[in-house]
């Protein structure tokens, strides 16, 4: 009872504006106030703090930094060019290029928001002229977008690990089949909608050279999964390595094309580190009120009434898709998995679910709130950049999250098909 309470404090807080962190410490305190273990404020102040020292937590800020970098400098630009070059000539072709592009972004970044930003700022104006709807194009941008936490690097990813005790390169290696999944059906989508509304027949097919032309100057944006990830998958270097890597990269890439400039570096740092600040106070927040819960025995009080009314995996994934795509509309993906992983994670490993493919479910789950009215991030900067209203995507973004829900049957209940890539590589 006092955990239900303590529940709607929270969301009661969050839905009135109060900022996040401030909306998990009233509530996380408020918990402490009613319960009888006797907390104390330096406690609460000690397992924040222990919320964001963990080393490989560096790589969120290093992720978001390389973001940053290849958003200013050009990256996606050129990657964008590339896959205009070999796709432009399908029907619905600019669309398919934005879910491709989409696609390659999020093997570097590890972020949806920086994703849409930086595919969206090229790709919603272009689309518009060629004759979509404004509101087409910032659906698709902002559903597209949240493959960047789905395919590795994936900042949540790394969060969950750190949570669940499991290891990220096996929840990298599980992200690649689900965004591809994901990004094969939204492809489809967009050349059916380009045939059928003909809003997009598709430009003439590239020549060889025009292929190789375009492909040249993408060639170090395109080096850079390769990089990262087969450092990571190889065992050349840790994810938080791989991080620093992805930076050095980007700073690289952008400086030598002549695309960033040295002066924009400070700034690039500068905003970089509020948003990393950002997400590393939400990380302690939440980090506090799971000890409190945790120490109140409330995931195994969760697990007792599960187990009680259900034996069922299948109706418990069910009901925990339903949970997480309520909580995705309201929070942010990475503060929701601290808040839910420790409590879910217990009832999914008695029910014999594979912690890997747990935080699989999770991810993809609450990328999905990502672009859910009213407060989806990627939602809200397509929106912005297309300058339409986030009521008038909703119409256009019905079929999409039709197809993502599609997506998320199969990653919920085709494990083998989705954890092929971590078996084949154990």
């Amino acid at each position: 009872m006092t955990f239900a309470l303590v529940m709607v404090v929270f969301f009661g807080l969050a839905l009135v504006g109060l900022p996040i962190v401030w909306s998990l410490l009233v509530a996380t305190i408020v918990y402490m106030m009613m319960s009888d273990g006797g907390y104390t404020l330096e406690g609460l102040y000690l397992a924040f703090a222990g919320g964001v020292e963990p080393f490989h937590l560096l790589a969120v800020p290093m992720f978001i930094v390389a973001g940053e970098l290849m958003s200013v400098g050009g990256v996606s630009a050129r990657l964008i060019a590339f896959a205009r070059t070999c796709l432009g000539f399908l029907p619905g072709g600019l669309g398919v290029v934005t879910v491709s592009s989409s696609m390659a972004f999020a093997g570097i970044s590890g972020s949806a928001v920086a994703g849409s930003a930086a595919v969206g700022s090229v790709m919603i104006p272009g689309m518009c002229r060629r004759g979509y709807s404004a509101s087409f194009a910032a659906a698709l941008v902002a559903v597209s977008g949240t493959i960047g936490i789905i395919i590795p690097p994936s900042i949540p990813m790394i969060v969950y690990a750190f949570v669940g005790n499991v290891s990220i390169r096996d929840l990298f290696l599980a992200g690649f089949i689900p965004g591809i999944l994901l990004g094969l059906a939204l492809i489809g989508y967009c050349m059916w909608v380009g045939k059928t509304r003909g809003w997009d027949p598709g430009e003439r097919m590239a020549s060889r050279g025009e292929v190789w032309r375009a492909f040249l100057p993408s060639l170090p944006a395109l080096s850079m999964p390769v990089v990262v990830l087969g450092g990571i998958f190889g065992g050349v270097f840790t994810p938080t390595e791989a991080g620093a890597v992805a930076v050095l990269l980007a700073l690289v890439i952008g400086l030598a094309s002549r695309d960033l400039k040295a002066g924009d570096v400070p700034r690039v740092l500068r905003d970089s580190f509020v948003t990393s600040a950002t997400v590393m106070m939400v990380i302690g927040a939440t980090t506090a009120l799971a000890w409190v819960i945790t120490l109140e025995g409330v995931p195994f009080m969760i697990v007792d009434a599960i187990k009680a009314w259900t034996t069922s995996k299948e109706v418990f994934l069910l009901l925990v898709n339903v949970l997480l795509l309520l909580l995705g509309i309201f929070i942010e993906p990475v503060p929701a998995l601290i808040l839910t992983a420790p409590l879910l994670l217990p009832v999914a490993k008695a029910m014999g679910v594979d912690p890997v493919h747990f935080g699989l479910i999770l991810t993809f789950n609450l990328a999905l709130g990502l672009f859910t009215p009213p407060v989806g991030g990627t939602l809200f900067v397509a929106a912005k950049i297309a300058g339409v209203r986030m009521g008038e995507i909703t119409r256009d973004l019905l079929p999409m999250f039709g197809l993502s829900l599609v997506v998320l049957a199969i990653v919920t209940y085709a494990p083998a098909v989705v954890l092929a890539p971590v078996t084949w590589f154990r």
